[in-house]
């Protein structure tokens, strides 16, 4: 049963938490429109179709990077505001248990929690579409950087076609479709068994197939090879042109189910280097627990009243957000660039944090 006391901070809980939220968003939206103003002024919209075509992505987008550490923090500034004023320990002396008085708490880390559980698994997603696609399209396609490593992903493309079948194709055009110095090759264990280069390839719109010329086909049988030359042929690669199209932000413009399902079609594909959609996938269940167990370590550190008030408290969880977030790129730089398996990375985080919360409720006083 839900009393006053609980409605008292379960309130405090949530309206710190939206305070936190807005205050840090606003930041970050005027420190990015000042770093971004010479893009806004020669992408030549107006200012109503940059806020609806790129802050409408981009404030969801930072909320998403900076709510469990928001909530952290939330939790510890009111929770030592009221123990500064004595509230806490007079809850405490008038027979309320250490474990009860954590109720409200666990109820607002779950309905934050539950909201942003669903916000990362299909609104985020939906809105990071928009900043995608503004981002690439205004700001990327400006920068030479960006444009020569798209250009140098997609000019030579290399795929896999299954799991024994490897495949890659030179100077592709994604205007015409086409593309020079095609090849494909078959493995049996170590072994080929069967090679096709081509000059000339190119997407057969009406068909929805590959057409080829000039090709070389080789099937090797034990000691044997046999070799036919195919003036034009066509090819079925399970392989569409939209797909030739380096996008580093279509991990976070998919949907869950989305995402699931291209990590699924791709493992079946036998494609590697899946590991950074992997970690965004098991990140977007983390995360939300993380509000769970940051609650917890923030109303055990700040329930204690100290000398220092609550700048101390402050500057502590300002030190165990930090780390936090060093955390969570250092397992995620580990999966992407190494052999870190992609779960373990999303959940390392919560795991040692975990612990430290168990044992910081294990020595707070009661």
């Amino acid at each position: 049963m839900i009393k006053k006391i609980d409605w008292y901070i379960l309130k405090k809980f949530i309206s710190t938490t939206v305070f936190m939220v807005l205050i840090f968003c606003v930041i970050a939206v005027a420190i990015d429109t000042s770093e971004k103003a010479d893009d806004f002024v020669k992408s030549g919209l107006p200012t109503s179709k940059i806020i609806t075509q790129y802050y409408f992505g981009f404030v969801p987008f930072i909320i998403s990077m900076i709510f469990p550490l928001m909530v952290f923090i939330a939790t510890i500034f009111f929770t030592s505001k009221m123990a500064g004023k004595s509230e806490l320990i007079a809850i405490l002396a008038g027979g309320v248990r250490f474990n009860r008085m954590l109720r409200p708490y666990f109820l607002g880390a779950l309905l934050l929690g539950g909201t942003f559980w669903v916000a990362t698994q299909w609104f985020i997603p939906k809105a990071m579409l928009l900043r995608a696609n503004f981002q690439a399209t205004y700001i990327d396609s400006k920068s030479s950087y960006e444009q020569g490593e798209a250009a140098k992903r997609t000019r030579h493309y290399y795929f896999r076609v299954d799991a024994n079948t490897f495949a890659g194709m030179r100077n592709y055009d994604t205007a015409t479709k086409s593309a020079n110095d095609f090849y494909m090759d078959r493995l049996s264990g170590y072994k080929m068994t069967y090679n096709l280069r081509a000059d000339y390839l190119k997407w057969d719109t009406a068909k929805k197939t590959w057409k080829l010329q000039n090709a070389v086909e080789r099937r090797i049988v034990g000691v044997k090879e046999i070799t036919k030359t195919i003036p034009e042929m066509t090819l079925n690669l399970n392989l569409k042109p939209s797909e030739i199209k380096f996008d580093k932000y279509l991990k976070d413009k998919m949907t869950t189910p989305e995402l699931v399902r291209y990590i699924k079609s791709e493992e079946r594909r036998g494609a590697e280097n899946l590991n950074d959609y992997k970690v965004e996938r098991y990140r977007r269940d983390a995360n939300p627990i993380s509000v769970f167990i940051l609650t917890l370590i923030g109303a055990v550190v700040a329930a204690r009243k100290t000398r220092g008030g609550s700048g101390l408290n402050l500057a502590i969880g300002i030190v165990a957000a930090a780390f936090f977030v060093v955390m969570d790129k250092f397992s995620l730089t580990f999966s992407t660039k190494g052999n870190f398996p992609p779960m373990l990375a999303a959940w390392t985080p919560n795991i040692i944090f975990s612990i430290f919360a168990v044992w910081m409720y294990r020595i707070a006083p009661k």
